[in-house]
């Protein structure tokens, strides 16, 4: 039934291009919300390349400004959080900004400061120009809710999913790419660490000038008025304190904080089990990469298996299962079988954050749609910088200690949501959730 809208609002588009004699002018034959699909897509595809190359490289890269290989485990531990560290307090105001002035530029905004950061990286030679340039990743947060209200906006309704579906499903795409990218960079063309950087800020630059030229601005119906701060804060204070989106951003946040403890060892696990020397940046793209790969395409497959048991259920399932691979991943006897290991773990911790996704678009009301969704990766900030903290103390007892740590958070979280479905507490909305 929604394939009827949908076409009447492609004409709608076209009919809107036309010269007033029925004659279709031809920059209107694209729709424009085709184009900003097409647009955001790339965008969250070549963003994570070289933020996963960052994590993927980031023990090889600090060897190379310098670090002692005694230290190296320690100072990933310091460095991760400066990723985020520097642009948390400014995620709330992201969106606001943009729906006040302009969310073209907000979102112009993000993919050129990646374009200086890589740059910055591959140019650093001390771990101080290392430590600047990741600090300015912070920058660039902040335009991933601000795509989802443009699409809500202008993707036709019986559309939207799918549109959605496809920005988020390249992110973890480009996650994967990135380690693989720079495997073929240094291994098969036998170039530097450096220019895998290069190569990735080249590809930052033409995705900044293809938003400028190519995205239209998409004002919202009904701006909002009145200081940005107290806007900003009255859109977290609303989110934080309503009850079934604080348990729904707890969890989401509990999926990233164990990822963020035990993703920048995974190097490390790989480094251990191959040995070193060469093939080492190929084993650990296969086994970054590979994981993250898997878990893109596990999206569509979560969902429809979703509409069949439910979201909760599905929920308390993946989390069960991502915290058990979690926990004996540092077992692996092989680079092999630790690949079959983060792909089973990418898989299921990727199938319960689109859950988690999925029931916040039907617990969520109308009203506070967009202000949540500005803020729906603040769990992702927030244990960008909790957690690598939290791996950078457990390590000195040893790498093991911190995927224990992680398994044990998720089986704990996933012991919750099943608590919560035998007592019944989830079976009010069960409906709306299958």
């Amino acid at each position: 039934m929604a394939a009827a809208p949908a076409r009447d609002q492609d004409r709608a588009d076209v009919t809107a291009g036309t010269d007033g004699r029925g004659r279709v002018d031809p920059d209107a034959l694209i729709p424009r919300w085709v184009i900003l699909l097409a647009l955001f897509a790339i965008n969250s595809l070549v963003e994570p390349i070289g933020i996963a190359q960052i994590i993927a490289l980031l023990p090889l890269y600090l060897a190379k400004v310098g670090v002692d290989a005694a230290e190296i485990p320690r100072w990933v531990g310091l460095f991760t959080p400066l990723i985020f560290l520097f642009g948390l307090p400014l995620v709330p105001l992201w969106g606001v900004w943009a729906d006040k002035y302009s969310r073209k530029a907000v979102i112009v905004r993000s993919a050129a400061v990646e374009a200086v950061v890589l740059a910055g990286v591959a140019a650093s030679d001390a771990p101080w120009q290392l430590a600047a340039s990741l600090l300015l990743i912070g920058l660039s947060l902040g335009n991933t809710g601000v795509m989802l209200s443009v699409l809500r906006e202008t993707v036709p309704a019986g559309r939207l999913g799918t549109s959605i579906a496809i920005v988020g499903a390249a992110g973890p795409i480009g996650f994967a790419v990135g380690p693989a990218l720079a495997a073929l960079i240094v291994e098969g063309l036998d170039r530097s660490l450096s220019e895998v950087f290069v190569a990735s800020s080249a590809l930052m630059v033409a995705v900044t000038l293809a938003l400028a030229v190519g995205m239209p601005e998409v004002r919202p119906v009904r701006p909002p008025t009145g200081r940005a701060l107290a806007l900003a804060y009255g859109a977290l204070r609303g989110t934080l304190t309503d009850l079934p989106t604080r348990a729904l951003f707890l969890l989401f946040g509990a999926t990233f904080l164990a990822w963020q403890m035990t993703s920048a060892y995974l190097p490390l696990l790989v480094a251990r089990i191959h040995g070193g020397g060469d093939g080492l940046v190929g084993a650990i793209g296969l086994v970054v990469g590979g994981g993250a790969l898997v878990g893109a395409g596990a999206t569509p497959l979560a969902g429809a298996l979703s509409d069949r048991v439910g979201f909760r259920p599905m929920l308390g399932v993946s989390l069960l299962g991502a915290g058990a691979v979690l926990f004996v991943m540092p077992g692996a006897p092989s680079v092999l079988l630790l690949a079959a290991a983060t792909t089973a773990y990418a898989l299921m911790n990727g199938t319960a954050r689109a859950m988690i996704l999925a029931l916040l678009s039907i617990e969520v009301s109308a009203e506070r749609r967009s202000a949540t969704l500005n803020l729906v990766y603040l769990p992702l900030y927030l244990a960008s910088i909790v957690g690598p903290a939290i791996g950078a103390l457990l390590v000195a007892a040893g790498t093991s200690l911190v995927y224990q740590a992680g398994g044990g958070l998720l089986m704990i979280c996933g012991a919750i949501v099943a608590r919560a479905l035998v007592r019944g507490r989830f079976a009010a909305s069960a409906s709306r959730a299958s």
